[in-house]
């Protein structure tokens, strides 16, 4: 019986490998520069650092721009769709939100279809920086060493990844 609740606990991708007695991972398997998740983590660490100084210089944190970035492709967006764009909770993104307006760049607004939904738009002085945007857009781009199909390849493995993570 207990033997049935592990087995249902494990991930299905998992379990043909840890019934498999000759699949042996050498012990170099758990060193800390062979995990992907600490590539990518660390990865991530110091592009958010890379960031930190040009955003600034405009007056963003790292996650306020990535709003900024939803808003500038669509304005009038709802409150939810920001949230699953950016792959987290609702209730996480509203502290941010009441600053950014706060600070003069987005409108937070009951729809005028739904009650329940919050649309948040951008103000002149959200829409006005995007300018701004494009020069730290650039400079990210120069500062990661490759080409833009090289920059692009990876952005799409990684998408890759993600998707195939969260199926």
């Amino acid at each position: 019986m207990a033997d049935a609740k592990k087995s249902q606990s494990e991930p299905k991708q998992l379990k043909p490998l840890l019934s498999d007695p000759g699949c042996a991972w050498p012990a170099s398997a758990l060193h800390l520069d062979n995990q992907l998740c600490f590539a990518l983590y660390s990865t991530s660490l110091a592009m958010t650092k890379t960031y930190k100084p040009l955003l600034e210089h405009i007056g963003l944190t790292y996650p306020q721009y990535l709003v900024m970035l939803i808003l500038w492709q669509q304005d009038g967006v709802a409150l939810r769709d920001i949230a699953e764009k950016l792959h987290t909770e609702s209730g996480a993104l509203t502290p941010v939100l009441k600053r950014m307006q706060e600070m003069g760049l987005l409108i937070r607004a009951r729809s005028p279809h739904s009650e329940r939904t919050l649309e948040i738009r951008l103000t002149d002085a959200g829409r006005a920086m995007q300018q701004e945007a494009l020069k730290i857009n650039q400079h990210i781009a120069l500062s990661c060493g490759d080409s833009l199909a090289e920059v692009t390849a990876l952005r799409d493995q990684l998408i890759k990844l993600r998707q195939t993570l969260t199926a």
